[in-house]
C-alpha cells in the first residue's frame, strides 16, 4: 500500500500541505487520509447506490455548480461512486517541467514524475479524477492496462476530462468511467502540475476527497459535509415517489391530485402515515423536526 503525504509529492508546481488540505476542507465531518484528504466512510458511499443525479441538485451551495455532463460513458447504467483522487495536468512547458523533475529527483525518486505517480497512490474506493483540460490531442491518459490497474486498485473507476485509448479493451472490463473521447495515441505533451489539489472538471471545481457520483446523466462532485443531508432527503423522495406511483396505479386520480403534492387532507394524512411506516417512528420524528410535513414536500428532483 502506498500512502504519501503532500510533502512527499513535492516537485509539482501546485501542491497542498496537510494543513492546507484540512483548512480548505474544514467542514469535513469524517476521518482523513495521511495527507489530509477527507475519507468519507464506505458505509456512507454504499447508501448512494440507489440515488440519481437529480437528488444532488444544490450540491456545493451558494450557487456553485457541481454537476458536469457531456462525457462519454464507458459502461452506461453502471454508477460511479467513490472519493475523488485528483490529478492536474497541463501542456508541457520545458523550463517548468525541468524544474519539477529536478526537485522530484532531489527527493530521492528514481522514477520520473508523471501520471503513473498519481496512479500508484490510489486507494480502494478512490475515483481517479483527471483534469486534462478536455484536450483529446494530448492522447489517452489511460489505456487498457492502466485502466485495468485503476479498476483493480480502487474498485471504482475514473473521470477524465480528456481522452482515453484502447477503448475496445477497456470496455470489456465493465468498469465505470467517464471521458471526453477515445483516441489511438498514448499520452503526450503533458506535465503533472498537481496531485490531490483543487482541479477544474468542465465548469466545476473538484476538491480532493469530494464524493464522486456518476450516472447516465453525468457526474456530480459532492462536498463531504453535504453528503448525509442528500442521503436523508433522497430517502424521503424515494418514499414519496413510491407512494405517488401506487396512487397513480389505482387509476382514480388526476396527476395534479397527487404530484408533486396532494391537496386533499385525506390524501395528505394517508401519505404521512405511509411515510412514517416506511421511515420508522424515530426517523419520522427527526424528519418532522427538520421541517417535514404536514404536507409532503415537492420532490427533490424536477418534475418531468
Amino acid at each position: 500500500m502506498m500512502l504519501l503525504a503532500s510533502s512527499d509529492v513535492l516537485g509539482q508546481i501546485n501542491n497542498l500541505s496537510r494543513e492546507e488540505m484540512i483548512r480548505y476542507t474544514a467542514q469535513n465531518p469524517y476521518d482523513r487520509f495521511p495527507d489530509g484528504r477527507p475519507k468519507v466512510p464506505d458505509s456512507v458511499l454504499e447508501q448512494l447506490k440507489d440515488m440519481s443525479a437529480e437528488e444532488f441538485i444544490g450540491a456545493g451551495g451558494r450557487g456553485s455548480n457541481q454537476f458536469v455532463d457531456g462525457f462519454q460513458l464507458l459502461s452506461p447504467g453502471k454508477k460511479l461512486i467513490g472519493r475523488a483522487f485528483t490529478l492536474q495536468l497541463m501542456p508541457i512547458r520545458a523550463e517548468v517541467a525541468d524544474a519539477d523533475a529536478a526537485a522530484w529527483k532531489e527527493k530521492g525518486n528514481t522514477l520520473p514524475l508523471n501520471h503513473q505517480t498519481a496512479l500508484d497512490m490510489l486507494q480502494p474506493g478512490d475515483v481517479f479524477v483527471v483534469d486534462a483540460f478536455g484536450n483529446l490531442d494530448a492522447g489517452g491518459i489511460v489505456g487498457d492496462n492502466l485502466a485495468y490497474y485503476v479498476w483493480k486498485k480502487t474498485g471504482a473507476g475514473f473521470v477524465i476530462d480528456g481522452a482515453i485509448r484502447d477503448l475496445e479493451g477497456i470496455a470489456a472490463f465493465g468498469m465505470a468511467g467517464y471521458f471526453r473521447g477515445a483516441v489511438p495515441p498514448a499520452i503526450r505533451g503533458l506535465m503533472v502540475t498537481g496531485i490531490n489539489v483543487p482541479i477544474r472538471i468542465g465548469k466545476t471545481t473538484v476538491m480532493p476527497g469530494d464524493v464522486v457520483f456518476g450516472d447516465r446523466e453525468g457526474v456530480t462532485f459532492v462536498p463531504p459535509h453535504q453528503v448525509q443531508g442528500f442521503i436523508d432527503t433522497a430517502r424521503i423522495t424515494h418514499i414519496h415517489d413510491e407512494w405517488t406511483k401506487i396512487k397513480f396505479a389505482e387509476g382514480k386520480y388526476k396527476s395534479t391530485d397527487i404530484y408533486g403534492r396532494p391537496h386533499d387532507p385525506a390524501l395528505i394524512q394517508e401519505y404521512e402515515e405511509y411515510l412514517k411506516q416506511k421511515l420508522g417512528a424515530q426517523a419520522y420524528e427527526e424528519y418532522k423536526k427538520r421541517g417535514g410535513g404536514p404536507r409532503p414536500s415537492a420532490p427533490a428532483k424536477p418534475q418531468r
